[in-house]
């Protein structure tokens, strides 16, 4: 069966087990490690991933969900050895993603390559988007609702059809 199957849960009936199974094989490949691959190869950068070489791996699964998460805090143990040769504020803080700013970037630097992409007479002439719709969404953002996502979603397929229609002709 699938990986979302009801087999998944007979193989690892353990929630915590069944959730680091899964990220193994869907969130660190198809997500987090795709990005790191193509951030570093964007700069020239080889990466290493030291965590995830095979024997931390299969420490990492010798070690009792117990000890995984003790007394409220999880990845204790990795936490015991980083207290030994990291500064502990930096480690028990809260988690912080790598957030892009594209909704000041859309009102900033990208404003008039998007203007361009999300004019009226673009949208019209492609076809395929409401210019109603995506005006008002545009104008909203700029007048400081963030409609970033939704926007970039449209700027993106704007932005590869004007490519595509360039390379076809």
């Amino acid at each position: 069966g699938t990986l979302w199957s009801d087999s998944i849960k007979k193989t690892f009936p353990n929630f915590l087990d069944r959730m680091q199974a899964l990220d193994t094989v869907t969130y660190l490949p198809d997500d987090i490690l795709t990005k790191v691959d193509r951030a570093s190869m964007a700069v020239g950068l080889e990466a290493r991933v030291p965590l995830l070489d095979y024997r931390v791996v299969e420490l990492a699964w010798s070690i009792p969900r117990d000890i995984k998460i003790f007394r409220g805090l999880s990845k204790w143990p990795l936490r015991e050895i980083l207290y030994k040769r990291v500064p502990r504020h930096l480690i028990d803080r809260p988690k912080m993603g790598f957030g892009v700013p594209i909704d000041s970037w859309l009102r900033g630097p990208l404003k008039d390559w998007s203007d361009d992409l999300l004019s009226d007479q673009t949208i019209k002439n492609e076809d395929y988007f409401h210019p109603g719709g995506i005006k008002d969404r545009w104008r909203r953002h700029q007048k400081g609702e963030n409609w970033a996502y939704p926007l970039w979603n449209v700027l993106m397929f704007q932005s590869w059809l004007k490519e595509f229609h360039k390379k076809s002709r």
